[in-house]
């Protein structure tokens, strides 16, 4: 006896799990972005008089140790991954991420402009998106890229005053290789913690490799540049301002892997593209800093792709 075909549009059982999933993921994606929209600013004021290398492996090592409290807590509420705890993978989220990608954007950021260094920056869904649809067979659709496509044309029109895209490629400098090498690498340490959050491992745990053990290798970093000093001698203002710093950057890395365990990262990563349309806002409104037209195309082309990525659904090849 022949079965009628399900519609693809009804029901099924799990579904509404899924959606949840999205709903959740997305939305801690978004907030990740506005966090990290909030942290730029906010470190114009937070960073001043600090060395940026001690600065990120002082802050990476007290959020590390706050993940690892948190996982201390927790580990015996939370199931054991399916194929038990993957060393290397956690070890290869700290290494590349919480660390080398590090002092390659630092070490290039003396070598090119703030302008030319964050534009590169900000590719990074791009190759995110490759990574995961090559190594993680996330399924990343026509719109998502078309989505990605007209975001990243809305950067070009947000950085338009302070550089100029097409010098990146016909003028090149070492230091815009080395950050383009961090970003590559930042890509590939997102692909790894994705990797391993589908294998049942918890983002607190991820959280808690990439920032503590990613610190102690940009701490062993300080030591062997012999910045060590400049973290000893900070001053009370210079602490409260790591302290503050510290607490913006943890609720973003929280956010931000939690998101990546429940949505494709190809997708999540989108939404990072949201994080200057924030500080443009915020400079506006705090720094009193000038708005241009460019900078409200741009804006406007990034807020129309975010609508458009809100409704696509994490899916890998397979269907799943």
């Amino acid at each position: 006896m022949n079965r009628e075909p399900v519609p693809e549009d009804s029901p099924k059982p799990g579904d509404k799990g899924r959606i949840g999933r999205e709903t959740a993921g997305t939305a801690l994606a978004i907030t990740a972005a506005l966090i990290s929209g909030l942290a730029i600013p906010a470190n114009k004021i937070f960073v001043t008089g600090l060395d940026p290398t001690v600065f990120t492996a002082a802050r990476a090592l007290i959020i590390g140790i706050v993940f690892l409290a948190i996982s201390l807590y927790t580990e015996r509420s939370l199931p054991r991954p399916r194929k038990g705890r993957n060393w290397k993978h956690l070890l290869a989220i700290a290494v590349v991420g919480g660390a080398a990608a590090f002092l390659l954007f630092f070490t290039g950021l003396q070598l090119t402009t703030a302008g030319r260094g964050a534009f590169i920056h900000k590719m990074l869904p791009f190759f995110v998106a490759i990574f995961a649809f090559l190594f993680l067979k996330e399924k990343v659709s026509r719109k998502q890229w078309y989505a990605l496509l007209v975001m990243l044309a809305g950067l070009v029109f947000m950085f338009s005053k302070s550089l100029s895209p097409a010098g990146l490629w016909l003028d090149p400098q070492m230091g815009d290789y080395l950050i383009l090498g961090a970003t590559v690498l930042w890509a590939i340490e997102n692909t790894i913690a994705r990797k391993a959050m589908l294998d049942d491992e918890s983002n607190i745990v991820v959280s808690f490799s990439r920032m503590f053990i990613g610190g102690l290798i940009l701490f062993g970093a300080v030591l062997l540049m012999g910045r060590l000093d400049a973290l000893l001698s900070l001053t009370p203002w210079q602490a409260t301002s790591l302290l503050a710093s510290s607490a913006i950057l943890l609720g973003y890395v929280y956010c931000w892997y939690k998101s990546i365990s429940l949505i494709n990262v190809s997708k999540a990563s989108l939404f990072l593209l949201l994080a200057p349309v924030v500080s443009l806002i915020l400079g506006v409104l705090v720094f009193a800093e000038p708005l241009v037209d460019y900078q409200l195309i741009g804006s406007a082309l990034i807020l129309a792709g975010a609508f458009f990525v809100v409704r696509i659904e994490s899916r890998l090849d397979t269907g799943v």
